[in-house]
């Protein structure tokens, strides 16, 4: 059939990667050597070119992701979905966990007394946890704004945000918040991301780490 090119499934993601390296390169789009693999894995992940242009790092950003993991920090995602997609056994090898406090019981009934999101009251159940944390946000902003008070008022900083909820309230002012802190953060600009976007950019992270493991 015209079109279609046979690719075995071994070979399949390199070879999307091999696309989407040819089409960056014909648009002249350049990315920094230590931000491209997580950018291209986002690409990868929803095809959408634009991420090349709105993807923002701060100073460092990549390798202080990278040490956090590699010391043992746990994740915490704001949607199972996100939990679900990102590479456990890998973030296990480091010493840490996966959470998501978004559907347990307790932080609903919390959420309906207090009259606020379930991803305020999973932020401060996440601020608990006594260990270095990476916040992949992907789905709520108000998990983003709920970080950001806590860090105002000294209560708690977080050690580094990915943050790319998706949507249209609220959502870009909630990233912005962390484009002018001081807090290590991965944060697409705009209205684009998802539970998707964030399990790509932690596993770029944990494969970057099992890369350097395995040379």
């Amino acid at each position: 059939m015209n079109g279609i090119e046979y690719v075995l499934p071994s070979e399949i993601e390199k070879r999307s990667f091999e696309i989407i390296a040819s089409e960056l390169a014909s648009n002249n789009i350049v990315l920094p050597a230590d931000e491209k693999p997580v950018t291209m894995r986002v690409i990868h992940t929803t095809a959408d070119f634009e991420y090349a242009e709105t993807m923002c790092y701060s100073a460092g950003a990549v390798a202080a992701a990278r040490k956090l993991l590699q010391d043992g920090a746990d994740i915490v995602t704001d949607t199972n979905m996100a939990k679900a997609g990102i590479n456990k056994k890998t973030l296990a090898l480091y010493g840490g966990e996966l959470h998501c406090f978004m559907a347990d019981d307790d932080v609903a009934e919390e959420a309906r007394k207090r009259k606020v999101t379930r991803a305020c009251v999973s932020m401060e159940r996440a601020a608990q946890l006594g260990k270095k944390v990476i916040f992949a946000i992907g789905n709520a902003p108000t998990a983003l704004i709920s970080l950001y008070e806590m860090m105002e008022k000294g209560v708690y900083t977080p050690d580094f945000v990915i943050g790319v909820p998706v949507g249209f309230v609220n959502v870009v002012a909630a990233k912005e918040l962390f484009l002018g802190s001081n807090v290590p953060y991965i944060i697409n600009k705009g209205r684009k991301g998802g539970s998707g976007v964030a399990a790509a950019i932690c596993n770029a992270l944990l494969y970057g780490l099992a890369e350097d493991r395995v040379v």
